[in-house]
């Protein structure tokens, strides 16, 4: 099976990259300088070469600066997803499209199913929720997966930044009113990329996948400064003590009741792909 992977110097690309030798299917990664996502053409003339299925990656995820960047924003998270999503439908090939917890306003305090109704906070929020729309309204083999504060050892994200910050800083504030789950890219692409088969047969239906347990930010942060082996203070904080231009929901845990059932997995307490994860960067793995 060919498949084709978008925003492959993301997080998750680069995740699914590390783990594709492993797999006999043939996995053609792309980024930007490769195929522009955004370009209905670009993109036809990349999957009438033969793809049985797309895994897209790339997003614009810069949810502060897309309170002013919101074209840009929409034209990344939605736009794009469509022209992806109408091109597989031509081709007859499947879809799986990564999405978000930020779909929800984060005002329950029972984790969200895939039944419960989104309302996005920011333009981030609500460009991804209108990409899964108009996704499903395009195609009929397209999987969408939400996730939750998603790191790695790779790019830029919470981990590598609250490191840095406990190695320079004599103390750290971190919000603590804001929870959530945070999410190894490792172990959500293997959860892809094992389960090729069933993607490339599933219908259209969301799902959500981060890893098990529920933090704060200010939790995350700790766990962070414990497996760096650092012991500067991290101080909790009121998300108004650190005003950001995009609303964050200050609940979004993920129940992943579904895919759990669905795919037959065990989901690792966050926890313990955390230390792992540190360990890498750490060893300079």
């Amino acid at each position: 099976m060919r498949i084709l992977i978008t925003g492959a110097l993301g997080q998750l690309g680069q995740e699914i990259r590390s783990l594709s030798e492993d797999f006999s299917h043939e996995f053609v990664f792309t980024d930007r300088d490769e195929l522009d996502i955004t370009s209905a053409k670009a993109v036809e003339e990349m999957l009438s070469s033969g793809f049985e299925g797309v895994i897209n990656c790339a997003a614009y995820t810069a949810v502060d600066r897309a309170e002013t960047e919101k074209s840009l924003c929409y034209t990344l998270n939605s736009e794009a997803v469509e022209i992806l999503a109408r091109a597989c439908h031509k081709h007859r090939a499947f879809l799986v499209h990564i999405s978000t917890d930020f779909v929800f306003d984060g005002r329950q305090f029972l984790p969200y199913r895939e039944t419960d109704d989104p309302n996005p906070l920011s333009v981030y929020g609500a460009s991804k929720l209108e990409g899964e729309e108009r996704a499903f309204a395009a195609h009929d083999r397209v999987s969408v997966i939400r996730t939750s504060w998603l790191y790695s050892k790779y790019g830029n994200n919470f981990v590598k930044t609250i490191g840095r910050l406990l190695a320079e800083k004599p103390e750290v504030r971190v919000i603590f009113d804001q929870v959530g789950t945070p999410t190894s890219a490792r172990t959500l692409a293997e959860v892809i990329v094992n389960h090729i088969d069933f993607w490339e047969q599933a219908s259209n239906a969301i799902y959500h996948y981060s890893n098990e347990g529920v933090a704060s930010w200010y939790d995350f942060a700790v766990a962070i400064g414990r497996f760096f082996g650092l012991s500067t203070p991290v101080l909790p904080i009121h998300t108004e003590e650190y005003p950001t231009p995009a609303k964050r929901p200050h609940y979004s845990v993920l129940d992943k009741t579904k895919i759990k059932e669905t795919l037959g997995i065990k989901i690792p307490h966050w926890m313990e792909p955390l230390e792992k994860t540190i360990h890498e960067l750490s060893q300079g793995a």
